[in-house]
């Protein structure tokens, strides 16, 4: 079956595998098939220490060689929301979304696209601006830190706060991101505000968004995906 194009779905024996970067987006597929109750396996890759990419070997299972990736029989799948919605329509059996033609499904939808779509590039951008400042040259280091110091002033700070605040307002109107039952949709929020989390302090500025972050990390699946995963630094 091709890694890209339409899925059918077949009855399978076979174990879902995911293939699991340290430290990565990964750590959401593994607690989703915790909540779901299904057995997986996990592969493991660690990233390069100094550049902190991913091993080329991942690139053997998807040409982007990126993480999250998995197999499912003859499947394989990238993509943290395609993963999501496809763990959750083909086992989910209702669990984990809500109804279709609900408002509460389309917010579920919209959502699972929000977290890559508009709060994950910022935040991306913030930590390639670190990783500038920290791997210039030694002589280049203050001119490096002057530029990236303009943009995050300029563009990166202001667009993250936009974000937290945005994020923030929509807690304040229900439990969790689609409703006041927690979906998928929660999941997938889950590494951005994480990473966010890992950059600055959300105790006094954003307590909406602080208070999710504790109710999904005591959540015993969450647990249960972080002894099959390892390490994960943003917990």
């Amino acid at each position: 079956m091709s890694k890209i194009g339409p899925i059918t779905y077949l009855k399978t024996n076979l174990t879902i595998t995911v293939h699991h970067l340290n430290n990565s987006r990964s750590q959401r597929i593994l607690w989703l098939l915790e909540e779901l109750g299904l057995e997986y396996e996990v592969k493991r890759y660690e990233r390069n220490p100094a550049t902190m990419l991913a091993p080329d070997s991942l690139r053997q299972v998807h040409p982007l060689g990126k993480s999250p990736v998995i197999t499912d029989g003859e499947l394989t799948l990238a993509e943290s929301g395609a993963i999501v919605e496809y763990l959750v329509e083909r086992y989910g059996d209702g669990r984990l979304s809500p109804l279709v033609g609900t408002s509460e499904r389309l917010r579920y939808t919209y959502w699972l696209h929000y977290a890559e779509g508009s709060a994950m590039p910022p935040l991306v951008m913030q930590l390639v601006f670190n990783q500038v400042e920290q791997q210039s040259p030694f002589f280049l280091r203050p001119v490096a830190k002057v530029i990236t110091g303009k943009v995050r002033e300029a563009y990166l700070q202001p667009q993250i706060s936009q974000q937290l605040n945005y994020m923030k307002a929509e807690l304040k109107q229900r439990t969790w991101f689609a409703s006041d039952e927690f979906s998928a949709a929660d999941i997938q929020m889950s590494f951005p505000l994480e990473a966010a989390a890992s950059q600055s302090n959300f105790n006094e500025d954003h307590p909406q968004l602080k208070t999710f972050l504790e109710r999904i990390h005591a959540r015993s699946a969450f647990q249960k995906a972080l002894e099959r995963g390892g390490a994960y630094d943003f917990a």
